[in-house]
């Protein structure tokens, strides 16, 4: 199937579901569209068990898909930097500490805790996984997935410090977990055997280290440029032109974690940009470019986790260990969480429930999938992909949808302080712009 044929049949499909799920089942937009192309190919998976020739098609656009390279390689960063672009950054500087410890020191933990916790699954199940490949799925399903993550967060009325928490952490850690992955991807496939503990480290420090700077200096080059002008055509072409470009940069020739390079980047646009000749009106334009950008590329990537249904192979035995693997990486992300909270609490007081709604809301999606359809082919390969469909599926789908009501319950008498606190960022962040001017 042709590239141009795969790009119509997906934005046709993502148009429908769109309408589908604006019109009909009205879920919120990551849920209710995974869901419709959930049911969309069960039924197709059917047909095919009919005698009808639907599965062959659907197989072939599947596979024109290419997930993981489209995904990791294309909308990733584009849907990283969107993301970036309209966060608080003097909110977020508020937490810092908590943010980069769960960016880091969480995501190794569960890594983990869930890589032995799967080997002790499969070993009880007698299903057979080396322990390498089950340390693999636990570095690639412990990052919270930013899109998924910072898509639910929109329709969910979370406390901003709670939300600056939950979203910070979904920016960065899933650097992290893709470094791991990478580490621990080459001892399970052999592919990597001459790893140092010194190597490991300073591979670590490329990958984070250098992304973030990498970032810095590129959102401020970006912003140094945008603030000179006052046309929206031209900041959007600059803007998509460092991100494509910045992306294939830091990843081919840097060889530094281009998820974080966007990241930083788009945070560094989005708080140097506020001072120079683009008018409000231009600000709103390019802000709009990109959150329809953001809307568009998301609303595809969950019709194509949903299709992802089609390419796996469910046993009992897969079923169950999918059952547990989601019960293993729920307890890891609480353990993972409840640490880092705890240490920083000695500092700094935090909401009893916080660490509660930042288990539930450790919400995973497609880079997890992604990262599992990179590993070579085989049964250790298949397994690991159907289970970590099933956690991402049981994050969107039961987790996300549930996650409205968990916060209202929890965080209802705080939200009144976080909405002064909110306020008052705004009156600071105005007030080192008038003094800028000044």
């Amino acid at each position: 199937m042709r590239a141009e044929e795969v790009v119509g049949i997906l934005m046709s499909l993502t148009a429908v579901a769109s309408y589908i799920n604006y019109r009909y089942v009205k879920l919120p937009k990551s849920i209710g569209l995974t869901l419709i192309t959930l049911v969309l190919s069960f039924l197709i998976a059917i047909s095919g068990k009919c005698g009808w020739d639907v599965e062959n098609f659907a197989t072939n656009l599947l596979n024109g898909i290419g997930f993981n390279e489209t995904f990791l390689h294309g909308m990733l960063g584009f849907l990283l930097f969107a993301a970036s672009l309209r966060v608080n950054t003097i909110g977020l500087a508020k937490h810092k500490i908590i943010v980069a410890l769960l960016a880091t020191v969480s995501v190794i933990l569960s890594t983990f805790i869930v890589g032995f916790g799967t080997y002790g699954l499969t070993q009880f199940l007698g299903i057979q996984v080396p322990l390498a490949y089950c340390l693999v799925f636990g570095a690639l399903i412990s990052p919270t997935d930013p899109i998924t993550t910072l898509g639910i967060l929109k329709t969910v009325k979370a406390p901003k410090g709670l939300e600056m928490k939950i979203a910070g952490e979904a920016l960065f850690n899933d650097g992290m977990g893709i470094v791991l992955f990478i580490v621990l991807a080459g001892f399970a496939t052999g592919a990597e055997n001459t790893w140092t503990i010194q190597g490991t480290t300073v591979f670590f420090i490329q990958q984070g280290i250098g992304g973030i700077l990498l970032g810095f200096v590129m959102g401020w080059l970006a912003a140094r440029l945008l603030r000179t002008i006052d046309n929206a055509e031209v900041a959007i072409t600059l803007t998509l032109g460092m991100v494509a470009g910045g992306h294939a940069f830091a990843h081919s020739i840097m060889q530094v974690s281009a998820p974080v390079c966007m990241a930083v980047a788009g945070l560094s646009v989005g708080g140097f940009l506020q001072n120079g000749n683009m008018t409000k009106e231009t600000l709103h334009r390019l802000d709009q470019f990109w959150e329809l950008l953001d809307e568009l590329l998301n609303a595809i990537l969950f019709v194509a986790i949903g299709l992802e249904f089609l390419s796996l192979n469910f046993t009992l035995d897969t079923a169950l260990a999918a059952a547990g693997a989601i019960v293993i990486t729920i307890a890891a992300r609480w353990i993972s969480v409840m640490i880092p909270v705890a240490w920083v609490s000695l500092f700094r007081k935090f909401s009893p429930s916080v660490v509660l709604i930042m288990t539930w809301g450790g919400l995973r999606g497609g880079i997890s999938i992604a990262l599992a359809l990179t590993l070579p082919p085989g049964e250790s390969r298949d397994f690991i992909v159907a289970i970590t469909y099933a956690v991402v599926l049981f994050s969107i789908m039961v987790q996300g949808l549930t996650m409205g009501a968990l916060v209202r319950s929890l965080t209802g008498r705080t939200a009144l302080k976080e909405q002064v606190e909110e306020l008052e960022d705004v009156v600071v962040q105005r007030s080192f712009q008038a003094e800028e001017n000044a």
